[in-house]
Formats: C-alpha cells, sequence, structure tokens
C-alpha cells in the first residue's frame, strides 16, 4: 500500500514539475501534447543537404542552421559561445600545441550519442583529397591538414583524434589563436557527421530516410516540389533517463514548408492566416514590406563566377568590363532586401578583430554604379556569346535578366539557363542540375550565392589561392598537381598573398594582407560580386521567440504559437492524410 501510495504522489510531483516547465497543453484526452505544428513558408527549395558542400544557395545555410549544431555557434552580437562543445583545454608541452574539446552528451536523431569520432569523420572527409570542399583551408593549421589535402601525408597523420568518446583532441603545427579558432569552429561547414550514413548512400544527404542530424531539428518527409516536414529531434540533449518535458529544447513540434505555391500565393496564404511565417516575399510586394518586415544582414554575396577556362573569359579585360558595365545600386533595389556589393567579403565579417568590419576597413574596391563607355572602352571592340547559369528562383532570375540586359548592351549575346531539382528513377530522391553543373564547371557565368565560411576573411578569400583550394590535387599526375579553384582562376601573385595570410598568426596583422588579397582577386576579376544578401521575413502575431545567429539564420527552438491547439486539427488533417510515407 505504501509502494503504491508511493507512485501515485511521485505520478503527481511529476505533473506538477511538468507543468510548470513546460509550454505543452493537453488535449482532448487530458494527455501533453507533442507541441505545435507552425506552417510556414522559411526558403525556396534544397535538394541535397551536405553541410561541406553547400556554400553556393543561401537557402541551404537557413536549412543547416535548424538541423546541424557544430562544436560552438556565433550570436547575434557576432560573440562565439559553446554549442555542441561542453568545454575545452589548451596543452603546450612536448607533445606539442593541443586542444581537447570535450562535447555534450546528445544523440543524433536516430537516438545513436553524438561522439568525438563524428567530428573526426566529418573533418578528415573535407581533408581527403579526392573530396572537394572550400572549407578545407579553415583546418589547414591541424598538424599535417595541408599535407593530406595535398597528398603528402596519410589521412591517418591527422593529427585530430578521438581520445575518449566525448573528448577529441586537436594537434596543431603551430601554436595558434586559440580563440580564432574555437570562433572558426562555427561554421556551418564543420559540423560532425555519421560516417556509418554517409559512406553507405551517395544520396545519404538528399533523402530523410538515409540522412540522420545532430540539430534540434530533423527532416522528416520530404516531397520534392511540393512541401518539406520538418520536426524537433527526440534526441536533442534529452535525457532518456529523466522525464523531462519533450520541449525543454525545442518548442515547436513540426514546422511545415509548402513548395507548391509561389512567393506570391505564399504572401497571399500568409495574409488569410494560413500560414504563420513567410520568409521570401515574392519581388513584386517587397517595397510594400521594406520598412515592417524583419531585416537582418547575411554574411553572403550573391555574385558571378567567370569560367576563366573559356576562351572568352581567359581575357581578364573582358572579365573588368563586364564587371563595369552592372549598376550594383539597380540590382539592389530589384531585391530590396540587399546592398550593392563593394568588395567580395560581405558585411560582419571581422577585421582583426570583433570591433571592427573588414567591409569597412578595406573600403570600396568596385563601384555600385555602372560605367558603360568604361567597359566599352575596355572591351576595345571585343564580343562574344555566353550563357549565365542560376537557380530556378525568383531573385536569381531578375537579377540574371538585367545583368544580361546590360551585357547585351556592350555588344554580347546572352543567354540565361536555369537549373532545377531533376527527379531520379527513385523518386524521393532529385539531384540538384545546378550543383551538378556547378562542380563539374559546366558553365560559362555561374550565379552563386557566396556564404562567408566564417567570421574571418580568410575563409572565403583563400579558396580562390590554388593550393588552398579544397579540390584537392589530380592524382593521376607524377607530382599531384593541385586543383585550382572552380572557376579556373591561378594567379602565382594572389597565391603569394594567401601563403603569407596563412603563415601570419596575429590576427590583426593578417587582415592587412587579406585586404591585399581582395583587392588582387578583383583587379584580376575571375568573380563579380553583385549584391550583399539580407534575410526579411514577416510573421504572425501569434508567434514569438523567434530568434537568428551572425550568419542571419533563424532559430526557432524558442519559438512559441499561442493558441496552438485551435490551429492543429485542420493543420494534421491536412498533413497527415498519406504524407508521411518516407517518415
Amino acid at each position: 500500500m505504501k509502494k503504491v501510495l508511493s507512485l501515485v504522489l511521485a505520478a503527481a510531483m511529476l505533473v506538477g514539475v511538468l507543468a510548470a516547465c513546460t509550454t505543452l497543453e493537453k488535449d482532448e484526452n487530458g494527455e501533453y501534447d507533442k507541441g505545435a505544428i507552425i506552417d510556414m513558408y522559411l526558403t525556396t527549395e534544397c535538394f541535397d543537404f551536405d553541410p561541406a558542400t553547400g556554400f553556393t544557395d543561401d537557402a541551404q545555410t537557413k536549412i543547416f542552421g535548424l538541423i546541424y549544431e557544430g562544436l560552438t555557434r556565433i550570436n547575434e552580437n557576432g560573440k562565439w559561445e559553446k554549442a555542441l562543445m561542453k568545454d575545452y583545454v589548451v596543452l603546450d608541452d612536448a607533445d606539442g600545441f593541443r586542444i581537447q574539446i570535450t562535447l555534450n552528451n546528445t544523440k543524433w536523431s536516430d537516438g545513436r550519442a553524438v561522439q568525438a569520432n563524428d567530428i573526426v569523420y566529418a573533418w578528415k572527409r573535407i581533408l581527403d583529397p579526392d573530396f572537394d570542399s572550400e572549407a578545407a583551408s579553415m583546418l589547414y593549421e591541424i598538424k599535417n591538414a595541408r599535407a593530406v589535402k595535398s597528398g603528402d601525408a596519410s589521412i591517418d597523420d591527422l593529427g585530430i583524434a578521438s581520445i575518449d568518446t566525448l573528448v577529441l583532441e586537436i594537434e596543431f603545427e603551430t601554436k595558434i589563436d586559440v580563440d580564432y579558432f574555437l570562433e572558426t569552429l562555427a561554421s556551418p561547414a564543420l559540423v560532425p557527421l555519421r560516417e556509418d550514413k554517409v559512406v553507405r548512400n551517395v544520396n545519404w544527404a538528399k533523402k530523410p530516410t538515409t540522412m540522420v542530424t545532430n540539430g534540434p531539428f530533423v527532416i522528416k518527409a520530404i516531397e520534392y516540389g511540393k512541401s518539406m516536414r520538418l520536426e524537433r529531434s527526440s534526441y536533442y540533449y534529452l535525457d532518456s533517463e529523466k522525464k523531462e518535458p519533450l520541449d525543454k529544447y525545442v518548442i515547436p513540434y513540426r514546422i511545415l514548408i509548402n513548395y507548391s505555391k509561389t512567393p506570391a500565393e505564399q504572401l497571399d496564404a500568409f495574409l488569410a492566416g494560413d500560414i504563420f511565417y513567410d520568409g521570401e516575399l515574392p519581388l513584386a510586394s517587397r517595397k510594400d514590406y521594406a520598412s515592417s518586415a524583419v531585416v537582418t544582414d547575411m554574411l553572403n554575396t550573391h555574385t558571378y563566377f567567370f569560367n576563366t577556362n573559356n576562351d572568352l573569359f581567359k581575357d581578364a579585360n573582358v572579365r573588368k568590363a563586364l564587371s563595369m558595365a552592372i549598376d550594383r545600386a539597380k540590382i539592389a533595389e530589384i531585391a530590396t532586401f540587399a546592398k550593392p556589393a563593394t568588395g567580395l567579403v560581405s558585411p560582419k565579417v571581422f577585421d582583426g578583430s570583433r570591433s571592427a568590419e573588414f567591409r569597412t576597413v578595406g573600403g570600396d574596391l568596385i563601384s555600385t554604379t555602372a560605367d558603360m563607355a568604361g567597359a566599352k572602352s575596355l572591351l576595345g571592340g571585343k564580343t562574344g556569346s555566353f550563357t549565365i547559369s542560376i537557380r530556378a528562383n525568383e531573385l536569381d532570375r531578375a537579377i540574371a535578366d538585367y545583368v544580361a540586359s546590360a551585357w547585351t548592351e556592350l555588344g554580347f549575346t546572352v543567354s540565361i539557363r536555369e537549373l532545377k531539382g531533376k527527379p531520379t528513377e527513385d523518386t524521393t530522391i532529385y539531384n540538384d542540375e545546378y550543383t551538378i553543373a556547378y562542380k563539374a564547371g559546366d558553365f560559362d557565368v555561374i550565379a552563386v550565392d557566396m556564404q562567408m565560411l566564417s567570421t574571418d576573411a580568410f575563409g572565403i578569400l583563400a579558396p580562390f589561392a590554388t593550393e588552398f583550394s579544397g579540390n584537392g590535387v589530380d592524382l593521376t599526375t607524377e607530382n599531384y598537381t593541385p586543383i585550382p579553384h572552380i572557376t579556373g582562376y591561378s594567379s602565382e601573385a594572389y597565391d603569394e598573398i594567401i601563403e603569407r595570410a596563412f603563415e601570419e598568426k596575429d590576427r590583426a596583422a593578417r587582415a592587412a594582407i587579406l585586404h591585399e588579397a581582395e583587392k588582387q582577386l578583383l583587379d584580376d576579376m575571375p568573380v563579380i560580386p553583385l549584391i550583399y544578401l539580407q534575410d526579411a521575413y514577416i510573421y504572425n502575431s501569434e508567434l514569438s521567440g523567434i530568434k537568428s545567429d551572425y550568419y542571419g539564420v533563424r532559430n526557432f527552438k524558442r519559438t512559441k504559437l499561442n493558441n496552438y491547439m485551435a490551429y492543429k486539427m485542420e493543420t494534421m488533417t491536412d498533413t497527415d492524410s498519406g504524407s508521411d510515407s518516407s517518415t
């Protein structure tokens, strides 16, 4: 009898504790519900969720921030803070300069514990000579990392190891700026990955049933061209041995994203109260919301890459003339939520310290207005035909239409190629035609949302140097020839500047060298920066607790939907009738 009474009292206490620390409401049966289902239009559609390569589309970055978590994060104020990392210790002794990082206890979306080995695998994958990733240079301070990427050392020689289940040890070539390195680890490219999932299936990052992630949300279902369903991860920091409320770390249960409507139709749905958040406003309506939308700068520069292996674009004067003909202020006006680019490195990237921006210190390297007369003079009558390759979305198309008209005025024949997701024999997998063309160098000019890979300019500028491109080496050649940047750009002068920047360990001194690098790059002009992208969203007043990180990416972990039970039955009826085949 006493035992029964104790259990009853314990249950009553648990209900009281849960009621005091949860946002969950009770359903019609008196049981605590799982939480809110929030319909929204977050961003344009993505077809691949590999964080080590997804640097060409700002939409991917927005999704990565929800489904992955790295060792550190950068908060809205630009300061790095611990995320997956619980603690760290710096060692400097006869065994070399090292950092030991202890991970927090958490699990992957399939319930397996996140381990130090998952970081080791993800970074070794980036540094493998056969794997292309522009994130590689951010890891080059690790012992033997550069030698591994260039094929001069075995991957087993890399100075990273799991010395315990939750302890990662990183050994460096020399003493480093630890604060800077930990800030770099907040890069969306350097998150952990599961080796057993990645090596088993080449399409692991395209299909929910083969994808595991360690962030607050997990992709539970995708119907390409129609919808995506994100759900709270059942294992994100929750202790299975304790009766913790489901919403202790993540409040929303589901986020439903509809891709079957156009941006204009999405806005109509928002105004009708059918969705609660619109993060991709239609171009035609953006000016109407310029003063009311929540706008944040993204660390992202919308840029055109030249294929410098193309005979026409081997001539630097042609590239410079095409850049001169563009009115960047006009493009920013088209986008509304953007700023005209004055250099490649975007605002918010630090210059030597967090107290100054690289862009402010570096000043204007390119004009925001067009100089058509100067462009024609530089061309000297040279013309030709080429194609601009873009992702199939409203903004990229509008920018390409304007740029093509400017270049047509110069005397060129310009066409536009829209690249989309393409279904495979497995209808649950789509291949991204854009990514395929980009990786293969199958383009004349291609539009790229250049994600700043870290808050330091080195991460974005270094890959244009041949040995820092992240593309490894051609192992079929006798001397393991380094493979240059995807543009084909190769400059001894630029390579020398990046080498000096890499060798310089003082951050302020390195920033000065990186300004030289950016100037050299834009003198050579293998890329044309157009605008600095901003993220803008509107939301229903029933929503609260929407946060952002320094990259301008949404954080919905503590987002609440008031009176969510009033919306839930209708939502469940609309979305759960036959659309869950991939769960």
